[in-house]
C-alpha cells in the first residue's frame, strides 16, 4: 500500500519522520568517527603471558616500513598556546592513545619481552632467549606506571634507599636475604651495601683488591669500569666514591629487576648478556673488568664468552675474577679452574696477583698484554689471531669471535691519569684534523652548557641524576655536567660516525643503539633524555613517533627531553609530545625542552 506525503501528515506521523531521520544522522556519524579512529595508527598491544605474543589490535594492517624518505606525519589540530616562537607550531597530533596491558606492562622491554619469539628459543638456547627480539612492527602502546609510583628518592640518599612501590619486586629481598644485597623497609627498599662476595660491605672489598695490586690506582689509572652481572651495583654505586665509573651490567633474569634496582638508586647500569653476540662496546674500552660470582662460563663455547671480555679489556687492563673455582678445591670446581688456567695462557693473560680475603673467599687477577709478542711466539695459534681488515665494524648484532683481535700498537698508550684524562687527546684519535675537531667540540660543549643550559633554561638540575646523551658525538656535554652529581650513558647511533672510543678514552661510558628500535633497559630509567642533532636523519629511517614512544618509556615522570635542532625538525616533534601530554617551551628557534609528567591513558 503507497503512503503519500499528504497521508502521514493528515495521520501527524512528522514526529516519527523526526525521530527516524535523528536516528539515520546518528549512524552516520558514528560510522565516520569509527572510520577515522581506525585509520590512526595502531596503539594498543595485550602483552599477554609469555605464552603468548604481542598483538597489534586493529582491522587495519600496519603501513609497509619505507628506510630511504621521510614517513608522513599523522594528523593535526590546532591549539592556542602562548609566548613561542613565530616559527613554532602550535598543533597537537591526533593520536589516540591507550595503555600496554598484560602482566608485564608496568616493566615493559619490547625487545627483551618478545615472548613470541622466545618461546621457540627453548631448550640449549636459553642464552640467545634472553637477547634482543624487538617485535615488528614496534609497539604503538604506553607503558602504565607503578601503583603508588612516586617522584624517585633524590642521590646521594637513593644510593642507599628508594620507593618500594617504583620497583615492587620482593623476590631478591627474600632471595638474597642473607648477602645484604637488599631488604625491605616499610615503605623502602633498603640497599646495605653487601653482595655475594662481600658481605661485610663494598668498600672494605674494594680496598683490599687495591692493597694486593696497587698498581690499579682507583680513580686515577682505573677509571672505567665493567661489573659483569653485577646484581643490584652496589660495586658500582660505592665505587664512585672513588672517581671510578663502573657500567654494570646484567640480563633480565629471574632475579628479578637488578638493573631496575640500580637505575631506580641512581647507578649507572644496562641490560646485556653475553651470549651469542658482541656487548654494544667498542674494543679497548674498559681499564678493569669484574666478575664477582658473576654466574659466566668463561671457558665455554670454546671460550667465547672471555674472548669477548678480552676484545672490550684495554691493553695492559685488569680482569679480577672472584668466584668460587678460584679457592675451593673440590673435583668440579677444580676442572673448572684448570679450564680458566690454559684458557687464559693461551690469550696470553698473565696472573698478576692472586689472593685471599680475611673471609676466606679469594680472587684473582690478569692483565691483557699491551704488545703481540706473547701471540706470536705461541705454540699453537689457538685461539687464532682475528683478521685486520674484518674486525673494524661496530658492535651491534655482531656474532661473538672465537679469535683474538689485533693490538693497537705501536702507538697505543694508556690515557693519562683521572681527572686529566677527561679534556686530554684520546688515545683512540691519531688525524690532526680529528683532534683539532674534538677539541672544538669539547670547547663548544663547555660554552654551550655552561651558558645556557644550565644557566637560562627551566630544568631543575639537582633533580637530575641519570642522563643519557642519545647522540653523544665525542662525549663533549657529558664532559661539561662533570661537576654535577649525575652520570651519563652517552649513546653513539649506529648509523653515525663512530666515536664511541674517544668516550671511554675520555673515562665517560656509552654504548651503540640503533634508534629506530627500542633501547634494552627498563621503563622509567632516565631524569633527562638530551638529543642534538638526532632526529634529522633518523626521520629518513623510521618513524618519529615511534621514537617519541620509546622516549616516553624510558623517561621517568618529571624527566626532561632536550632536543638541539632545526625549526623543522621542532615542529614534527612537537606535536606528537603535546599529544602524550608533555609540557614544552621553545628557545632560539633551536632549542625544545620538554617535561614529561604523570599522564596516562585511562585505557
Amino acid at each position: 500500500m503507497e503512503i503519500s506525503v499528504d497521508g502521514v501528515l493528515k495521520a501527524r506521523k512528522f514526529p516519527f519522520i523526526f525521530s527516524f531521520f535523528i536516528l539515520l544522522l546518528f549512524l552516520l556519524v558514528s560510522f565516520l568517527f569509527l572510520s577515522d579512529t581506525q585509520s590512526q595508527i595502531p596503539v594498543r598491544y595485550d602483552l599477554g603471558t609469555p605464552q603468548t605474543s604481542i598483538i597489534v589490535k586493529s582491522s587495519v594492517p600496519p603501513p609497509a616500513p619505507t628506510p630511504t624518505v621521510s614517513l608522513p606525519l599523522p594528523s593535526f589540530h590546532k591549539t592556542v598556546v602562548a609566548g613561542v616562537s613565530e616559527n613554532a607550531t602550535t598543533e597537537v597530533a591526533d593520536l589516540k592513545w591507550s595503555r600496554c596491558i598484560g602482566p608485564v606492562a608496568v616493566d615493559y622491554i619490547p625487545c627483551l619481552d618478545n615472548f613470541k619469539v622466545m618461546k621457540k628459543l627453548k631448550g640449549k638456547r636459553r642464552m640467545k632467549r634472553k637477547e634482543r627480539h624487538c617485535p615488528q612492527p614496534n609497539p604503538r602502546c604506553l607503558v602504565p606506571l607503578p601503583k603508588g609510583y612516586k617522584i624517585p628518592v633524590l642521590w646521594p640518599k637513593s644510593r642507599d634507599r628508594v620507593w618500594f612501590n617504583n620497583v615492587p619486586h620482593p623476590k631478591l629481598v627474600e632471595f638474597k636475604k642473607d648477602q645484604n644485597w637488599v631488604q625491605q623497609d616499610g615503605d623502602y627498599l633498603v640497599f646495605p651495601g653487601g653482595g655475594t662476595q662481600f658481605k661485610d660491605g663494598v668498600m672494605h672489598y674494594v680496598n683490599y683488591i687495591e692493597q694486593t695490586l696497587p698498581a690499579i690506582k682507583w680513580g686515577k689509572l682505573g677509571r672505567v669500569v665493567l661489573d659483569v652481572g653485577c646484581g643490584v651495583a652496589s660495586f658500582g654505586g660505592y665505587m664512585l666514591d672513588k672517581e671510578v665509573i663502573t657500567m654494570s651490567f646484567a640480563p633480565k633474569d629471574e632475579h628479578e629487576a637488578q638493573i631496575q634496582f640500580a637505575l631506580e638508586r641512581g647507578i649507572p647500569a644496562t641490560l646485556a648478556i653475553i651470549g651469542t653476540q658482541r656487548l654494544t662496546f667498542p674494543d679497548n674500552a674498559f681499564d678493569l673488568i669484574h666478575c664477582s660470582r658473576c654466574r659466566v662460563h668463561w671457558h665455554g663455547d670454546g671460550g667465547k664468552p672471555l674472548l669477548e671480555l678480552n676484545r672490550i679489556l684495554r691493553p695492559g687492563g685488569y680482569f679480577i675474577w672472584s668466584a668460587t673455582p678460584v679457592y675451593q678445591d673440590d673435583e668440579k670446581h677444580k676442572t673448572v679452574w684448570d679450564a680458566m688456567v690454559a684458557l687464559t695462557e693461551s690469550i696470553c693473560w698473565n696472573v698478576v696477583a692472586k689472593a685471599f680475603y680475611e673471609t676466606g673467599i679469594g680472587l684473582v687477577i690478569y692483565q691483557k698484554p699491551v704488545t703481540s709478542h706473547c701471540y706470536q711466539s705461541r705454540k699453537e695459534n689457538n685461539p687464532p689471531m682475528c683478521d685486520r681488515n674484518r674486525w673494524n665494524n661496530i658492535s651491534w648484532y655482531a656474532p661473538l669471535d672465537n679469535c683474538i683481535p689485533p693490538l693497537p700498537e705501536p702507538t697505543y698508550r694508556w690515557p693519562v691519569a683521572w681527572p686529566e684524562r677527561l679534556n686530554s687527546r684520546p688515545v683512540s684519535l691519531s688525524g690532526l684534523a680529528d683532534v683539532e675537531s674534538f677539541y672544538d667540540d669539547t670547547k663548544h660543549w663547555s660554552q654551550l652548557v655552561s651558558g645556557m643550559y644550565r644557566q637560562k633554561f627551566p630544568i631543575k638540575w639537582t633533580s637530575v641524576r641519570n642522563v643519557m646523551d642519545m647522540n653523544a658525538g665525542y662525549g663533549g656535554f657529558a664532559a661539561a655536567l662533570i661537576d654535577l652529581p649525575l652520570w651519563v650513558m652517552n649513546v653513539i647511533p649506529v648509523h653515525e660516525l663512530d666515536t664511541l672510543p674517544v668516550i671511554f678514552d675520555r673515562g665517560l661510558i656509552g654504548i651503540y643503539h640503533d634508534w629506530c628500535e627500542p633501547l634494552s633497559t627498563y621503563p622509567r630509567s632516565y631524569d633527562m633524555l638530551h638529543a642534538n642533532s638526532l632526529f634529522g636523519n633518523l626521520r629518513l629511517r623510521c618513524d618519529i613517533t615511534e621514537v617519541a614512544i620509546e622516549m616516553d618509556r624510558i623517561l621517568r615522570p618529571g624527566g626532561f627531553l632536550l632536543v638541539k635542532d632545526t625549526m623543522e625538525v621542532t615542529n614534527k616533534l612537537t606535536p606528537i609530545l603535546r599529544s602524550l601530554h608533555w609540557s614544552i617551551t621553545l628557545h632560539h628557534e633551536q632549542f625544545l625542552i620538554a617535561t614529561k609528567g604523570f599522564w596516562r591513558p585511562r585505557r
